[in-house]
């Protein structure tokens, strides 16, 4: 959920910024956070909207979307509030996480404690009352929230009856893989950074590593090692991570195509991640993620193609003709 794009930062970018120098010098999330703050629910409804139409076009039918970029208390009820609409409004599946652990807002730069306190103390009654969030997320990264303050607000939103996701090791190795594992978080999103340790603490975890391979191409970061991850025995599951800042696209053909490109997965992998891990990601697997009796007809056909590694090796085109969600053709 976002007010508006940040291409000057794109242009940033170009010019040799980080990532985290972009940040420090109050772009990133931070600049995000401001706009969304000058933006009305109303707007924020239509253009979410839009974009969701957008991606159902390219054949998804279920949506987790995250707060994070209200980074206060009205902020971030103003987005979950916005989410919650969407749920009526679109027929996707929608499901609904809380990210204001996303960054510190600079008016707690020196309080870091405070701001947690905010999210944990007063935030979360307020979502649980209201029923506006499904998970709680962290970003357990350098520069962002430790481990120990991410332990902190995953056990806080637990008593909330919020399972915890991870954004993790985007930019390094954070250890949020294993915090996140340790909390019996869902989903551990990015893994741009995995070792070995990283696998052992996933193996036979309930845990799905969730890899986020535009993110990867927008930034010019090394991409997740799913092939290896796959090779010792993990289930990957694939997401865009549609956002202004890192991945600016909800094109999920796209990243079917990087996962194999550029990650070095066979087709049916890709696939597979798309759409049953990715389920599992969501807490939608039992109705949602492959074709069969008893799950909702949420479907996509194709243009004639030759074969299924059809799909990936076209990238940059759409080769979805026609949308169904819940039985319904989509217009």
């Amino acid at each position: 959920m976002y007010a508006g794009s940040r291409e000057a930062e794109f242009t940033d970018r170009i010019r040799g910024m980080s990532y985290e120098q972009i940040s420090a010098k109050g772009g990133g999330i931070l600049n995000s956070a401001r706009l969304l703050q000058q933006t009305p629910e109303s707007i924020l409804f239509e253009k979410a909207l839009q974009r969701l139409q957008a991606m159902m076009r390219f054949g998804t039918g279920a949506v987790e979307i995250k707060s994070g970029y209200g980074l206060s208390f009205e902020g971030e009820l103003k987005m979950l509030r916005v989410i919650k609409q969407l749920k009526s409004a679109s027929p996707l599946t929608i499901k609904s996480t809380f990210l204001g652990a996303h960054a510190i807002p600079a008016e707690y730069k020196s309080n870091r404690s405070g701001y947690i306190s905010l999210l944990t103390d007063r935030l979360l009654p307020t979502i649980a009352d209201e029923g506006l969030a499904d998970f709680i997320d962290v970003f357990c990264e350098r520069g962002f929230f430790t481990v120990d303050e991410t332990a902190r607000i995953l056990e806080a939103g637990a008593q909330y009856g919020l399972r915890g996701k991870i954004h993790a090791n985007e930019l390094d190795y954070s250890g949020g893989v294993q915090v996140g594992v340790h909390y019996n978080a869902l989903s551990v999103d990015h893994l741009e950074c995995v070792s070995d340790a990283e696998i052992h603490t996933l193996l036979n975890s309930e845990t799905m590593p969730t890899v986020l391979p535009s993110t990867a191409f927008f930034l010019g970061l090394s991409y997740a090692p799913a092939r290896r991850m796959i090779s010792a025995g993990l289930p990957v599951a694939l997401a865009t991570d549609s956002n202004p800042g890192s991945s600016p696209s909800g094109n999920m053909p796209f990243v079917l195509s990087l996962a194999c490109i550029k990650m070095k997965m066979l087709p049916e992998e890709a696939v597979n991640a798309a759409t049953l891990n990715s389920a599992y990601a969501m807490d939608v697997e039992e109705e949602l993620g492959t074709i069969a009796v008893g799950k909702r007809a949420n479907v996509f056909i194709t243009q004639r193609i030759p074969s299924l590694a059809y799909l990936p090796y076209s990238f940059g085109t759409n080769l979805v003709e026609t949308v169904i969600i819940n039985g319904a053709v989509q217009a």
